[in-house]
């Protein structure tokens, strides 16, 4: 197996990841965790994979189903402080690429798994009205008026 686009940086680390945007009947598909929180289905590019066959792995390892690309809704740039043990404490600078998905009439995720530190995660839909924090920020306008264009967005927590 190929190792994930994530690189060592002095004290830090630079990770390249990938987002879906799955949206249906105005709800937005994304991994709910057991601290509380939603946050997009996606993950790691591997080395060697391209940021859309990295979101069409990604989107088939979580739900079971192969979908395809619409178009590239988004470029997010993100730093932030390691939570898990793994890089606790660490500053991470993270470059996310959001797919827009072409998702199927009869599409019926199945997830829930345990990450490598015990928190269980399970897919949920969720609307723009959840009280729950969603990341990134922006998916909660997204669920009511996706962009046009490809949007940039910048999350600083340094």
């Amino acid at each position: 197996m190929k190792p994930d686009v994530c690189v060592p940086c002095g004290e830090g680390l630079v990770n390249i990841r990938v987002g879906a945007l799955i949206v249906k009947d105005g709800k937005i598909l994304m991994v709910e965790s057991s601290r509380g929180y939603f946050y997009s289905v996606g993950g790691r590019i591997k080395m060697g994979e391209t940021a859309r066959e990295a979101v069409v792995r990604e989107v088939f390892e979580e739900t079971g189903v192969k979908m395809p690309v619409k178009r590239l809704i988004a470029v997010h740039e993100n730093y932030f402080r390691g939570d898990m043990s793994t890089n606790l404490g660490k500053l991470i600078y993270e470059v996310s690429f959001f797919f827009l998905m072409n998702v199927p009439e009869d599409f019926k995720p199945v997830c829930d798994s345990v990450t490598e530190e015990g928190v269980r995660e399970s897919l949920a839909w969720v609307g723009p009205d959840t009280p729950k924090q969603i990341y990134p920020d922006f998916f909660r306008e997204e669920i009511l008026n996706p962009s046009e264009t490809v949007r940039y967005s910048l999350t600083d927590e340094r």
